[in-house]
């Protein structure tokens, strides 16, 4: 492809032969290695694409010849500080950095969490080696757990590394694995949820599994570690084939076994164990090392609190 020229925020491109029929996301993304596909989509859905003077939808295909322009925001940066906070590294390299997230840590910042993020540690451990392709509210976040979720999140360094979890990512190639406690005694030793997750419509702000025809397709296979007949819980381990948002916390649910300490899936009763969340650590993170090319398992240790429960319950 040629013909392309970039003045200031606009860059204009003429399609050539070799992406005659190709979908206008997957030819602009091959243009930029700084934006992702995703954020891509979110510039062709704002309208701010258009190929022969005509806006268009992420899925169009394009042909030889045609005119595409994209303009390109520019950069808001938020006032997002870089905070001296601790962090538990499990394995790190120049491409990537594996942390142990704690419960109540937010991710990345967001409405109402703009401090006290993983993101502002990550910022003041790392400063500008950090991928940036999610652009500034995120940088280096490749994927996330929920707030009161422990447990292993993998960060990238640089655009590279990004582009190549991203990509294991959505083909599901990613091992991970999570430790749990759910409500109730489950039968089987071990067992398969599939189930599309999306928006509850009965909350808009809770998922739900959904038709076939709604939402996402998820799979979620669980194990049974221990049952504990006395206090009707059950210590499971659970592989996600996707990952899907609330995903085991959604399908325990589904079930009928909704996780330990959850408010918002689980049962509306008092626990003596007063709990902040969830009982659910993201234990084991596997994936092919972006410059390697060689497979990369980490093991987050279980937090105190957990570990604690454990030996209540036992």
């Amino acid at each position: 492809m040629t013909d392309t020229t970039l003045n200031e925020n606009k860059l204009n491109f003429v399609v050539q032969e070799d992406m005659d029929g190709e979908r206008v996301d997957k030819v602009m993304s091959s243009l930029s290695d700084s934006m992702s596909r995703s954020y891509i989509q979110k510039l062709i859905k704002e309208k701010k694409v258009i190929v022969n003077g005509k806006t268009v939808k992420p899925s169009n295909t394009v042909s030889e010849g045609d005119l595409i322009e994209m303009e390109i925001p520019k950069s808001i940066v938020p006032d997002i500080e870089p905070e001296d906070i601790p962090i538990d590294i499990i394995y790190e390299d120049k491409d990537v950095l594996v942390v142990n997230k704690p419960k109540g840590m937010v991710v990345h910042p967001a409405a109402g969490h703009y401090s006290g993020t993983l993101v502002n540690a990550l910022m003041f451990y790392l400063g500008d080696d950090l991928s940036g392709i999610n652009g500034v509210m995120r940088p280096g976040i490749v994927h996330r757990i929920d707030r009161d979720t422990t447990g292993s999140v993998i960060i990238c360094k640089n655009d590279l590394s990004h582009r190549s979890i991203a990509d294991q990512l959505k083909e599901h190639s990613v091992n991970r694995v999570y430790h749990a406690i759910c409500h109730g005694i489950l039968k089987n030793d071990e067992g398969t949820i599939t189930g599309n997750i999306g928006r509850s419509s009965n909350d808009r702000k809770k998922m739900a599994v959904v038709s076939d025809e709604q939402g996402k397709h998820a799979v979620t296979h669980y194990k049974v570690i221990k049952r504990f007949e006395k206090d009707k819980m059950t210590y499971i381990e659970c592989r996600l084939e996707t990952g899907r948002t609330h995903q085991i916390r959604v399908h325990m649910a589904h079930i009928g076994h909704p996780l330990l300490g959850d408010t918002v899936y689980g049962p509306y009763m008092k626990s003596r164990f007063k709990l902040e969340g969830q009982c659910l650590h993201a234990k084991t993170l596997g994936f092919m090392h972006p410059s390697t090319g060689k497979y990369v398992e980490t093991d987050a240790p279980l937090p105190e609190y957990f570990c604690h429960l454990l030996d209540i319950l036992q």
